[in-house]
């Protein structure tokens, strides 16, 4: 099927699911209510003058309680049936590019001066990354983040292209990871977990770790003492003993109790996600050594949780009234938050490497789901040699399939520079971007909006998006030549530079002295690129090789008072401009 198939039909079986359970749980919500009336009934008969026994009050008692287990049941059932129509609601709007707002917008990885983030639009409403985001941790969507924000290298780029393909298809897997990790979205606190994980030991000293069982076994000697002997005495010592170390232990105790506590909110949510990926059989290599990472001294890390949650269910016991009479005597809170402190000695170590796969799986899963929801989005072809980007029918996968437009663009070899002209309004900032945010997906190992696409490692370096700032107070030339100016730090790939309207901030004498000493410096960096101009004096610069700059132009026409564009790429330099009809279309007196 294809996915819209897919995701039709299954969305179709969850809305079903939930109107089951929506019956059910209107049926059950009646029979409480019965119940609720049957017990009202009995308590009268026992009560009135019919006397009857009072043990009959457990019939209704008993089926109350057992209503209400099996009604969370229902309930949890239900909402995780909603969140699975949700997720194939999301997928869909995706595919009829419906999906705007309705995602994760990135918006705090927005960084200020990024050398391309805020001209590729990666981040924010309408994003790059609102269409990519499928994660429900922070460590997922950090990870994802820092995947666009830098290009990978090449090994990096194939294992995550491997691991895309083996994980698009799982379907159910997918689904898992997204409902039960959509608690997770706001609750996660990553940071705080890492640092409590590697806080040192607050009960390290080897005294406290013997003296507590042994002073606890002597308590219950001195009760058995006291039972056959009548002898209070030593009960009465032990106890003033365990009372004083107790109040000199008492804010270590209480530091490992409370904070394993707080600790396993977040690792119980992490337990269920990490079991999901443990049940998984991979095929892909990289996904199988990722696998490997979830383990602890030979204990996978969903079985070392869970022994950790059997230590939190005895913190919380301390709470229990009943037990109170022997919290004292057995050393209970000592004993519990060294068992704590125990478990984080032995497996705490391993809780940052289990959060990093667990993000890293999450980002993948992200560019799966885009990979196939995109079925006919190729991964690109890396080359060897001089920077190269050869594309065919690329085309920009943040506007809708309806309106977009797909051209072919080569640059490499001796044309190093592509002069971009064309009037205003004609797609030439758009055929930036277009190249832009398909390198990006080509860095981070993602499939490609295009027919083919074939590239050397690129870093890219974009000067599109610049405007002045009042808080900064700089000008928008002063802008713009201070990010140019990073373009010529060092860099580990060869540049891609896309450059809209340079130097437009300045008067034309200095644009056209400044943009071709610019150009020419690019070029013997090595770099490549586009540049968009109105200046059409910029076609010839001195002190390149023949043909290292090649002109490209859009066309437009002015039909019946507007214009039309058709956002077609075409060889050579723009002959006509529409700066003049277009302030006339508008009734402008030029």
């Amino acid at each position: 099927m294809s996915p819209t198939e897919q995701y039709s039909t299954r969305l179709a079986d969850r809305n079903a699911r939930v109107a089951r359970l929506d019956l059910l749980n209107a049926r059950i919500e009646s029979v409480r209510l019965g119940v609720g009336a049957l017990f009202l009934i009995i308590a009268w008969l026992c009560f009135g003058a019919a006397r009857v026994s009072a043990w009959w009050l457990l019939v209704p008692v008993l089926g109350f309680t057992a209503l209400l287990v099996y009604h969370q049941r229902v309930r949890n059932r239900r909402a995780q049936a909603r969140r699975a129509a949700d997720f194939y609601q999301a997928g869909l709007n995706r595919l009829n590019d419906q999906w705007s707002g309705k995602g994760t917008s990135g918006a705090r990885f927005d960084v200020p001066h990024h050398i391309y983030a805020d001209d590729l639009d990666l981040f924010g409403t309408d994003s790059l990354y609102e269409l990519l985001c499928a994660a429900r941790t922070q460590l997922g969507e950090n990870l994802l983040a820092q995947w666009l924000l830098a290009p990978a290298t090449l090994s990096v780029i194939r294992a995550r292209q491997a691991s895309i393909v083996d994980l698009r298809a799982r379907f159910d897997f997918r689904e898992s990871m997204a409902i039960d990790g959509e608690s997770l979205k706001i609750d996660l606190h990553p940071e705080a977990l890492d640092a409590w994980a590697r806080a040192p030991n607050r009960l390290e000293s080897s005294w406290i770790r013997w003296m507590a069982p042994v002073l606890a076994g002597i308590a219950v000697g001195t009760i058995a003492i006291w039972a056959v002997w009548g002898l209070l005495f030593p009960l009465l010592a032990i106890i003033l003993i365990e009372a004083a170390i107790g109040y000199f232990l008492r804010k270590p105790i209480h530091d490992a109790i409370t904070t394993v506590e707080g600790a396993f909110d977040d690792l119980k949510g992490l337990s269920v996600l990490l079991k999901l990926v443990e049940a998984q059989r991979f095929e892909a290599p990289p996904l199988v050594d990722l696998q490997r990472k979830l383990s602890s001294h030979r204990l996978n890390a969903s079985a070392a949780l869970s022994k950790l949650a059997t230590i939190v269910n005895f913190v919380e016991a301390r709470r229990n009234p009943i037990l109170a009479p022997f919290m004292l005597l057995l050393m209970y809170p000592l004993q519990t938050a060294l068992a704590a402190e125990r478990w984080r000695g032995i497996h705490g170590a391993f809780i940052h490497s289990w959060l990093e796969v667990l993000g890293e799986f999450e980002a993948l899963l992200s560019l799966a789901q885009y990979s196939y929801e995109q079925a006919a989005d190729p991964f690109p072809e890396f080359l060897d040699g001089a920077p190269t980007f050869k594309a065919t029918g690329l085309g920009h996968p943040l506007i809708p399939a309806a309106v977009r437009v797909c051209n072919d663009v080569a640059i490499g070899g001796t044309a190093r520079v592509l002069l971009v002209s064309g009037s205003n309004m004609s797609g030439k900032s758009t055929l930036l971007r277009t190249i832009g945010i398909n390198t990006v997906l080509a860095m981070a190992g993602a499939p490609v909006r295009a027919t083919a696409l074939q590239l050397t490692p690129l870093q890219i370096g974009a000067s599109i998006r610049i405007n002045d700032s009042l808080h900064e107070g700089s000008s928008r030339f002063y802008a713009e030549i201070t990010r140019l100016r990073r373009l010529f730090e060092p860099m580990p790939l060869p540049l891609l530079f896309l450059l809209d309207e340079l130097l437009q901030g300045t008067n034309s004498a200095d644009r056209r002295v400044g943009a071709q000493g610019l150009i020419r410096a690019l070029v013997h960096r090595g770099s490549i690129g586009l540049i968009s101009t109105h200046d059409l004096a910029l076609t010839e610069i001195d002190g390149l090789e023949p043909g290292a700059i090649e002109n490209v132009h859009f066309q437009d026409e002015l039909v019946d008072g507007r214009l039309k564009f058709d956002f077609k790429l075409r060889p050579g330099v723009v002959t006509k401009s529409n700066g003049i009809e277009l302030m006339r279309s508008i009734g402008l007196d030029v």
